[in-house]
């Protein structure tokens, strides 16, 4: 077990959250995902590594620069030239600056005076442009948990970046239907001190992000970035963390990891060993006989090997569950189109013999401590390639390289690219700066919305909810709605389980809910109010609804034959089934409600209220046995 307050464990979240507004950032095109097969038009682009204003070169932009890949971008009916790169920005969305300046407040964050938009060099292609369009909003502010406050030092408003839909040797593939879908980012200071921290702080910001309702619901549209550091080691940047269940293990395996690279640091410092030279020698001629098939597949292009002295046995070493020191190694040769590397502390296992193994130590002079490690491909590919391995192993003798990574699905994390500097930002001269006036301020901190534990002690008192239910329902996107309904007279444990249960239910079932709207629900309800259907009849309406979102409830419910009988009508259905069972009823009495009730159901579900049916079903059986 690790000793986090020991090791010095530091971290900091930063939360990047879509917002609901009607357009874009910096467009009037809809914030709606599309399909790539939609696509009604094709971009092919290529983004070049250029100077900051006072001539500095980001040090994350200039090893992609050195990647030189093309990249395509999909276009839509619903995008346009700003998305394209080619015409300038609009006045920035003031739905959207409204949004995160309510999420601000409710922070307990400072506002600017007047907001101001930057550019952010980003040339992965996940922009057009080149750069990423953000805009500081706020500052200052805290989180409470207990263990204690959790500083916030600042929020922006930013463009989503366009959809990743596709990756080959030829190049990426991208979907302009999410650039520039608004979202705030919000970075907590460096407060963090240990794993359950930094989720508890997670579920924090998504609780209240959500309380607004202005926020996207969804996989994908809220994003976990964990900065990680401890004491002896440096800032890791763990990109891309969407379940708030994987933030522990994020934490708890970069803090091991990074106490395991300390520890090859040391051992690499006892062994004496020195910076590596890049010296990549061709070593094709080793394999020309080989069993394994990667390389024997690969043979015509070429196998190049470095020597890393001293490192031997070390590349081998576990550093997180599952994953080696030599995933370090792979994860820079695999930035330049190589698939993986090879090194001598574990070949045996890919067909490689000890013969050639012994034959490519030889070949590059390497000693019993060293490793050797050897890529298959294009000689111009694999140099990049090991250069950047030789790269990584001289920051194995200091120790801990600031970087940013990847998360992976089982907590790991693997090298993104290294951590940008204040280089990538520059000012955004297209957009004009918007002041931020009292008055504004003013307005918006009058109808803050209620916060999600507010609303539930709420449900509780007022509707006298479960805390269940109350709970399931605070928390719902769906909170406003069911509030119209029980405003109707309706009852609220009736309306919680139609708006979550139910509706699970036929989404399990494959039925489209998502068609359903807001007055859907609302119809269905005002139907219940006046009887016209029974609440038992409310699945089949909106299974009905659901497959044809333009009718309205009333029509469906026609359709159906959903229309409530009164009680004459339920009693003569009841006496058939009863005069048909008088037998059945006189030897089990009572007993033979639950089994009639079915019966009787078949023809009144959803039609009649089952408690009703119940009751005079009842009064019918006491009736009999009371006959002599």
């Amino acid at each position: 077990m690790l000793d986090y307050r020991r090791l010095g464990l530091r971290a900091g979240l930063e939360i990047h959250q879509q917002l609901d507004t009607k357009r874009k950032l910096f467009c009037n095109c809809p914030t709606r995902l599309r399909s790539a097969d939609e696509s009604t038009y094709e971009i092919r682009r290529g983004l070049h590594l250029t100077e900051s204003e006072l001539g500095e070169i980001d040090r994350a932009a200039l090893e992609e620069a050195r990647r030189r890949r093309l990249f395509i971008y999909k276009g839509y009916d619903t995008t346009c030239l700003v998305e394209n790169d080619e015409e300038p920005p609009q006045p920035l969305n003031q739905e959207a600056l409204d949004v995160a300046l309510e999420v601000a407040l409710l922070l307990n964050m400072t506002p600017v005076n007047e907001v101001h938009t930057m550019r952010k060099i980003v040339i992965d292609g996940s922009n057009t442009s080149g750069f990423q369009r953000t805009a500081f909003v706020a500052s200052n502010g805290k989180i409470s948990t207990s263990d204690g406050d959790i500083g916030i030092a600042t929020l922006c408003l930013e463009e989503e970046a366009a959809q990743k839909v596709a990756e080959d040797k030829n190049g990426v593939m991208y979907s302009l239907d999410r650039l520039g879908i608004p979202l705030v980012e919000i970075a907590t200071k460096a407060d963090i001190t240990t794993p359950k921290q930094a989720r508890i702080v997670a579920e924090g910001f998504g609780m209240m992000l959500r309380s607004t309702g202005k926020v996207k619901r969804g996989i994908g549209t809220i994003r976990q970035d964990i900065n990680i550091s401890i004491a002896e080691g440096a800032r890791a940047e763990i990109k891309g963390v969407q379940a708030l269940n994987l933030i522990e293990a994020i934490v708890e395996r970069e803090v091991l990891r990074q106490v395991n690279l300390l520890k090859i640091r040391d051992e690499l410092k006892r062994r004496g060993a020195k910076r590596v030279k890049t010296e990549i020698i061709n070593v094709s001629d080793v394999f020309a006989s080989t069993k394994c098939g990667v390389i024997k597949k690969a043979l015509k292009k070429g196998v190049f090997a470095v020597r890393l002295p001293k490192f031997g046995g070390l590349v081998g070493q576990e550093i997180q569950p599952g994953r080696r020191f030599g995933a370090e190694f792979a994860d820079r040769a695999k930035r330049f189109g190589i698939g993986g590397v090879f090194h001598t502390d574990e070949l045996l296992g890919y067909g490689i013999t000890n013969a050639e193994v012994t034959t490519l130590k030889k070949r590059v002079h390497a000693a019993p401590e060293d490793c050797v490690i050897f890529v298959a491909g294009e000689r111009s590919k694999a140099a990049l390639a090991l250069e950047g391995v030789v790269e990584r192993a001289n920051m194995a003798l200091k120790g801990v390289p600031e970087e940013t990574r990847r998360a992976l699905e089982d907590g790991n994390s693997a090298y993104m690219r290294p951590l940008p500097g204040a280089a990538r930002m520059y000012p955004e001269t297209d957009v004009l700066p918007v002041p931020i006036s009292q008055k504004r301020l003013k307005r918006i901190k009058s109808a803050l919305p209620e916060l999600f534990p507010e609303r539930r002690a709420r449900y509780i008192k007022e509707y006298a909810l479960s805390e269940e239910f109350a709970g399931l329902m605070s928390r719902s996107s769906k909170a406003r709605l069911f509030e119209r309904i029980v405003a109707l007279g309706i009852s609220p444990t009736l309306v919680v389980r139609t708006l979550e249960a139910t509706t699970s239910e036929l989404s399990r079932e494959g039925v489209p809910v998502q068609s359903l709207k807001d007055e859907h629900f609302m119809e269905v309800f005002k139907l219940i109010k006046v009887n016209r259907i029974a609440k038992e009849g409310i699945p089949l309406v909106l299974r009905s609804l659901a497959a044809n979102p333009s009718k309205t409830a009333e029509e469906v419910a026609l359709e159906l034959g959903l229309r409530t009988p009164d009680r004459k009508e339920i009693e003569s259905i009841i006496d058939k089934v009863v005069q048909s069972k008088e037998g059945f009823i006189r030897e089990r009495g009572l007993r033979a409600v639950k089994p009639l009730m079915g019966v009787v159901m078949k023809q009144l579900r959803g039609k009649a209220d089952g408690r009703l049916v119940n009751s005079i079903l009842k009064e019918k059986i006491t009736a009999i046995m009371r006959e002599k």
